[in-house]
């Protein structure tokens, strides 16, 4: 295999991260899914964040908040958030199709108008936000990279987490979860060190406690980790 026949993300004539996701597309989307690909998507998809700054104010110039989910999976926890507020903007970043797919028919199903996808990576979003334009980022169950040499591939890195601090407002929260615990040793270690972010509540709280807004989706129910899931809440100072 020469240079140029390498996986994106091992080419190293292309200046781009590491990619923090797996596969991007498993079995065949359903045709009503498929439809609204084709219809839906473009409708309510984040602008190019490659071709500037994006200004969620011309996402939604009525919302009071703004709301940033990376990796929505099947979008079940997203259309719920959304649903519930809906004078907020509810920005979602989701690489893998089906996923994509299936949060567009939650987004259909419920008639949600604040909702924006970004079908690809969720860094070209964070890297064209303005600061302190998010009022929360939510992360659940991110793809854990077990293998010591893959742990580079994790999305919540130090330079990552120093991004999501760079976009919230002050008071803005970031919410972490995942069901493997080493991936949770790793966030809470690399959060703590960000410059801007505070952990919310006490020191010796019990990190297996879900927040009360929390919506538990089919990934979760699944029970795929090695541990309860754990959830990391930060604050922007």
């Amino acid at each position: 295999m020469n240079a140029d026949d390498r996986p994106e993300d091992e080419n190293p004539h292309l200046d781009r991260p590491l990619r923090s996701f797996g596969r991007i597309k498993a079995r065949p989307i359903k045709p009503r899914q498929a439809a609204l690909m084709e219809t839906l998507l473009p409708a309510i998809a984040v602008p190019d964040p490659n071709a500037g700054p994006l200004d969620p104010k011309t996402m939604m110039p009525e919302a009071t908040e703004v709301w940033l989910e990376i990796g929505f999976g099947g979008g079940e926890h997203m259309a719920a958030q959304a649903a519930t507020r809906p004078d907020a903007l509810v920005i979602g970043c989701e690489p893998f199709v089906n996923g994509v797919a299936s949060a567009l028919r939650h987004v259909e199903e419920g008639d949600l108008k604040n909702v924006r996808i970004h079908a690809d990576d969720a860094r070209d979003v964070v890297d064209a936000l303005p600061d302190a334009s998010v009022d929360r980022v939510l992360i659940l169950f991110p793809d854990p990279w077990h293998k010591a040499r893959h742990n580079k591939r994790r999305l919540l890195q130090d330079e990552t987490a120093q991004a999501f601090a760079r976009i919230l407002k002050p008071g803005g929260a970031l919410r972490f979860v995942t069901d493997w615990l080493d991936y949770a040793e790793w966030a809470l270690e690399r959060l703590n060190r960000t410059e801007g972010l505070e952990r919310m509540g006490p020191a010796d709280q019990d990190w297996f406690v879900p927040p009360a807004d929390h919506v538990v989706t089919r990934y979760e129910e699944k029970k795929l980790g090695d541990t309860t899931p754990v959830f990391l809440e930060f604050v922007r100072r």
